[in-house]
């Protein structure tokens, strides 16, 4: 065993090891998030995604880079704070007899107003335990962070909001996030043998991924208004396209191809069909999300 200087350098490292796991450890694993996404798609709420835009994302990103904290560990954040919003959504639905149909950001953010930035960055300190081999961020650095943005609370005030958090969700925080989805299908695309470096590749979906993440409104009003072929969506419409805009499956593999293709043009078409074997996502659709991606994150079509 190595110095202790050593193997905590090992366990900072955020460097992806592929090809070190059994091809068919592997496929279990993708069928488990599979089905894993579709259970979540199929209790999805209408409301989903709402807690999501540009300045939340944006915050998480920062504190999470400020605290050293993985990819992993930031996208877990953001959806542990969705669904936890989400949660209150519904509690406030339930408290007014499910009369107020216009139940959203506005409105929940109202309801916990006092304790909204505590609430978002406890959210990120959960999510940094979950990630315990890396940096964990403690309550001195917590207190300490929102000390300078104004804010005076106590550890008492910190161990509080993350049990309401918990007890919100039922203690179920080990969510599933996107940068699960797209390490393990750039596993696949190595076993089958894709020939552009995977560490590579997955440096340029690292990129790709926080992009979409931070324009994620316009991606996916241009991924709606594609797939439906018409530029004003109905309510049923927009109510429907709810689990597109959350289906990790599909924003993996729009952001594989899209990344593929930046990297090597000429064999994108292999790229893309092999995603859609090893996905069952047709071809169409993950074309339109590599266009919607490619559009918006750095100005450039794509053609099939």
């Amino acid at each position: 065993m190595g110095s202790p200087a050593k193997v905590a350098n090992r366990y900072q490292s955020s460097e992806p090891v592929f090809g070190a796991v059994a091809a068919e450890a592997i496929q279990d694993a993708l069928l488990h998030m599979a089905k894993e996404n579709e259970h979540y798609l199929s209790k999805i709420s209408a409301e989903a995604g709402c807690f999501k835009e540009t300045q939340i994302v944006e915050f998480v990103f920062l504190v999470s880079e400020k605290w050293n904290l993985t990819e992993s560990a930031r996208y877990q954040a953001i959806e542990i704070f969705e669904r936890f919003m989400l949660t209150l959504a519904e509690e406030l639905s339930d408290s007014t007899g499910g009369k107020d149909e216009d139940i959203n950001w506005v409105s929940v953010k109202q309801q916990i107003e006092g304790t909204y930035v505590l609430r978002l960055v406890s959210c990120i300190q959960l999510a940094s335990k979950l990630s315990f081999h890396y940096s964990i961020v403690n309550n001195n650095m917590v207190l300490k962070f929102l000390q300078s943005l104004g804010f005076s609370y106590t550890t008492e005030e910190l161990l509080e909001s993350e049990l309401v958090i918990l007890k919100a969700l039922h203690f179920q925080i080990n969510v599933p996030a996107p940068f699960a989805y797209v390490e393990m299908i750039l596993e696949v695309l190595g076993y089958n043998g894709y020939l552009l470096p995977t560490k590579q590749l997955h440096k340029m979906c690292r990129h790709l991924l926080s992009l979409t993440y931070l324009l994620r409104s316009s991606i996916y009003d241009t991924l709606l208004k594609a797939s439906i072929e018409n530029p004003s969506p109905s309510e049923l419409q927009l109510a429907k396209f709810v689990s597109v805009k959350e289906d990790l499956m599909l924003l993996a593999v729009g952001v594989i191809g899209a990344s593929s293709f930046l990297l090597n043009p000429e064999g994108w078409n292999q790229v893309m069909e092999n995603l859609g074997d090893t996905t069952g996502i047709s071809l169409r659709s993950i074309v339109e999300a590599v266009h919607a991606i490619l559009k918006h994150s750095i100005g450039t079509a794509v053609d099939y």
